[in-house]
């Protein structure tokens, strides 16, 4: 039967897909459309690539299961074989152009649309699936993909093994060391072709697979990842823009090599969706990056103007004001007004535009106070969030006044998602207002986790943020999350759904929010980095990307932040003390000058020349932060190792501003030679922020090698080029 071709796309980035009467619509290649296959000229090609393509969406569903093939793979499934083309559509709005390419698999009546979308000039795909009932029985669904390609190796030279040309990127995310990046090949990672295609068997039955279970979306690994053909740089990045539970996996299939991205699955996550008749199911959206030369480093970029365009917007995406916050290496969760105005003033010298009161200023307890649970109350006492008379005896509004008086923003924190189990409203709230499995509430450390997917929980936290803004006049609230409460609630179909409506819920409620009061500033917080995803992000307008305490071993991860959270939008603690030395200044506060400055540590109690320090580093980074929104990462040392000895994060803004962090830490070698190959010849660097002696430059300007000089262990913030009209 004749096989039909649709092409759809852009110059940076097209599909060809194909569809014939006897089979599922399938995906045959992606990429620029210079380097797709022509059907009318090249149709063998075309043929080969149909044999051995993944249909354009995998379903799987209870009853039917897979077929050719079995194992922990989520390929190959009876029920996707048996969709059907039904029609497509083509349509545009603004600079977004969308294709819905909708099936139909008649036994049980499914209707089965992916949706893409595409940005003008940014070769990166938004994907989506919808899947409705539109038979008389009910189906259940076990697995859908949201994003599925096969042909990952298509192009390779003869003689070489897909198992050795391509390498995945992943990145371990653990908490206080996040973006953990690695590259390895396929083989290294275990994954080989063990020869038996060609005794008839569809590949190794084997997969490289990266999970999340839980509320902690990003707790063990970003969902992100890489395939990258080393010889030529092409490279596909992939990230699941989900707040809950998500899968990723890449494997071999005939002789090639497959991705399929998905929200959560019965395998992995306990999740299941029941479509009665008329009931319809949405995958969580996935982006793709696809890039035919640069590799990792040039689809990372391109990521970074998806996320900028795809994400709501927010006056605080320019403002990028210097945040205070009283946590880290501060108070530490225990403030009081005692504690606090020092903090207010001193932050207000330092140059601070916001300050954000953090954990424990609900708690009625007196600062140090330790529950039955062995924790501080501030702990297993949240819900209510009301002011302390014990902490505050001249009331909250008092802190809030200076800081107010003193120029500043006042903010404060929330961990709305939870309520402490010594909370008085852990009694109030229905029982259906709280995560359960077995009808029982799930405890985690001391806290209830609210479901917002039950009116009552939603309304409670509605009350409370209006409450905070029209009486306290708060202009910012730092959203944290310091639970994971496990695979899901009894509150749908199976747990892994209660947690997906729950997920979905939250977003809603973000929205909700910021639709209320559009200029509230919400920062994104979950144990440091464990929430670390688009979902959140694209609604947000900053995020804080670690709890890490240690100064020394903070520049490697704001040096990777940049991979999965926009410069603009990545929060890096500052957090200047007491006994730091002049060198010891620098790397604090160069750490965090090319992302959000957040300053805490203990300014009150910096010498004379210590906050001076301070102050200059916030000086200088009011002078170039304008640039930071149309910033884009490069990473001319490679992206850092956890115990590197020399770490450099470059931003480049248009063809002619570098700014370009260096840090050496202790044992490294004095010098190091930086690659800029992308610095126009006629430009020379020059110092914006250093401490102490300060370091030695020496530019080769045919070259483009900038040798960076440093007698300690310290940072040096870089200039190349004109940086614009100071914001």
């Amino acid at each position: 039967m004749p096989i039909t071709h649709l092409r759809w796309g852009s110059d940076e980035l097209s599909l060809l897909i194909a569809h014939d009467p006897s089979g599922p619509v399938r995906l045959l290649a992606a990429g620029a459309a210079s380097g797709l296959p022509v059907p009318e000229r090249e149709p063998d090609l075309c043929a080969r690539l149909a044999r051995g393509a993944l249909p354009l969406v995998e379903t799987q569903t209870t009853g039917s299961g897979r077929l050719g093939t079995s194992g922990k793979r989520h390929v190959d499934g009876a029920l996707a074989r048996g969709l059907r083309y039904s029609e497509h559509e083509e349509s545009r709005a603004g600079d977004v152009a969308t294709l819905r390419v909708r099936q139909v698999e008649a036994a049980t009546g499914l209707r089965v649309t992916a949706s893409y979308t595409l940005r003008d000039g940014i070769p990166v795909l938004g994907c989506e699936v919808l899947v409705e009932n539109t038979g008389d029985r009910p189906v259940t669904l076990e697995y859908v993909s949201s994003f599925a390609l096969a042909h990952l190796a298509r192009g390779l030279p003869d003689g070489v093994r897909w198992e050795d040309a391509l390498s995945l990127w992943l990145a371990a995310n653990p908490w206080s060391g996040e973006f953990r990046w690695s590259r390895a090949t396929l083989a290294e990672r275990g994954l080989y072709d063990v020869g038996m295609v060609r005794f008839g068997q569809t590949g190794s039955k084997n997969r490289i697979a990266v999970t999340s279970t839980g509320s902690w979306s990003t707790s063990e690994y970003l969902p992100m990842g890489c395939v990258e053909e080393r010889g030529t740089g092409r490279a596909l990045l992939w990230q699941i823009e989900h707040n809950g539970s998500w899968h990723a996996e890449v494997a071999d299939r005939f002789d090639d090599v497959y991705l399929a991205l998905s929200g959560p699955t019965d395998r992995e996550h306990q999740w299941r969706r029941r479509l009665a008749p008329g009931d319809c199911f949405r995958t969580v959206p996935a982006a793709v990056a696809l890039v035919s030369d640069g590799g990792f480093e040039a689809a990372v970029r391109a990521m970074t103007d998806h996320r900028r365009a795809a994400r709501r917007p927010h006056p605080d995406h320019a403002r990028l004001p210097v945040v205070f916050n009283d946590f880290m290496n501060s108070l530490m969760g225990e403030p009081s007004t005692d504690a606090l105005l020092p903090l207010v003033d001193a932050a207000a010298a330092a140059g601070a535009e916001v300050f954000c009161v953090d954990a424990g200023w609900y708690d009625a307890e007196p600062p140090g106070t330790v529950g039955p649970g062995g924790v501080p109350g501030w702990w297993d006492a949240v819900g209510e969030w009301e002011e302390s008379a014990t902490r505050f005896p001249g009331g909250l509004r008092e802190v809030l006044d200076r800081i107010r008086a003193a120029g500043m923003v006042p903010g404060l924190w929330l961990e709305p998602e939870v309520v402490g189990v010594r909370s008085p409203l852990a009694a109030a709230l229905p029982e259906e207002a709280f995560f359960r499995r077995d009808g029982i509430r799930a405890v985690e450390w001391g806290r209830h986790q609210l479901d917002l997917a039950h009116p009552a929980a939603r309304a409670h936290l509605d009350e409370v943020v209006d409450r905070l803004v029209r009486d306290y006049g708060v202009g910012y609230l730092k959203l944290d999350y310091n639970i994971d409460i496990g695979a899901g609630t009894d509150g749908g179909d199976s747990p892994g759904d209660g947690l997906l409506r729950h997920n979905r819920a939250y977003l809603d409620w973000l929205d909700g929010v910021l639709d209320r009061h559009p200029d509230l500033v919400l920062e994104s917080c979950a144990a440091g980095g464990s929430r670390t995803d688009h979902a959140i992000l694209s609604r947000l307008p900053i995020h804080s990307v670690t709890d890490q305490q240690d100064f020394r071993l903070l520049p490697a991860i704001a040096a990777a932040a940049p991979t999965a959270v926009t410069p603009e939008q990545g929060a890096v603690w500052a957090y200047p003390l007491p006994e730091h030395t002049e060198a010891d200044l620098g790397t604090v506060m160069v750490s965090a000058m090319l992302g959000r400055v957040h300053l805490s540590g203990r300014p009150d109690l910096l010498s004379e020349r210590q906050l001076g320090v301070v102050r200059r580093a916030v000086d200088t980074y009011r002078t170039y932060r304008h640039l930071l929104p149309t910033a884009r990462p490069c990473w001319p040392l490679g992206l850092p190792g956890w115990r590197d000895g020399w770490v450099a994060l470059a931003l480049t803004v248009g063809d002619d501003s570098t700014l370009l962090a260096v840090c050496r830490r202790d044992g490294a070698p004095d010098v190091v030679s930086v690659p800029l190959p992308w610095v126009p010849e006629g430009q020379r660097p020059r110092v914006l922020f250093a401490t102490g002696p300060g370091p030695s430059l020496d530019w080769d300007s045919g070259a483009r090698v900038l040798r960076v000089g440093l007698s300690s262990a310290t940072a040096v913030l870089i200039a190349l080029g004109g940086l614009g009209t100071t914001g």
